[in-house]
């Protein structure tokens, strides 16, 4: 499971890949995939700013590819930095992690087909969204 999510813990992309790849590869398929809002009135496109992640996304190619698509990076480096440094912003995902995994459906893994886990995915992470704005709205 790979998710992408915003600043606030909330998910904005969700992903299946297989059990036996490296977390890395989910990467640039997620971050290609999240969809940049254009503003009319200041021309100009909203894209990630900073991208923070654990120690299995440290490696060199994507830290090269992220800088040239103008994305900072907080990633912590293996054998050099604790994941502990990344402090609040990695709780925030790991929070999200558990909202996704708190679904039954999602816990354990009972669907087989990936088309039919990743659309549960989805479901749950619209609950989340749903569930977020209806505490902020009350």
């Amino acid at each position: 499971m790979h998710v992408l999510s915003d600043a606030n813990g909330l998910p904005l992309l969700v992903g299946v890949s297989a059990g036996n790849t490296h977390d890395s590869e989910g990467l640039k398929p997620m971050v290609e995939g999240h969809q940049t809002r254009h503003d009319p009135h200041r021309g100009r496109y909203f894209k990630p700013q900073r991208l923070h992640a654990d120690k299995a996304y440290d490696r060199a190619d994507l830290r090269r590819w992220l800088r040239g698509k103008r994305i900072g990076v907080r990633i912590a480096r293996k054998g050099i930095e604790s994941s502990e440094q990344l402090g609040p912003r990695r709780w925030l995902i790991e929070r999200t992690m558990s909202w996704l995994s708190g679904y039954r459906r999602l816990s354990l893994r009972y669907e087989r087909d990936p088309r039919n886990y990743l659309a549960f995915l989805g479901l749950a992470a619209a609950l989340c969204c749903y569930k977020r704005l209806l505490r902020l709205t009350t």
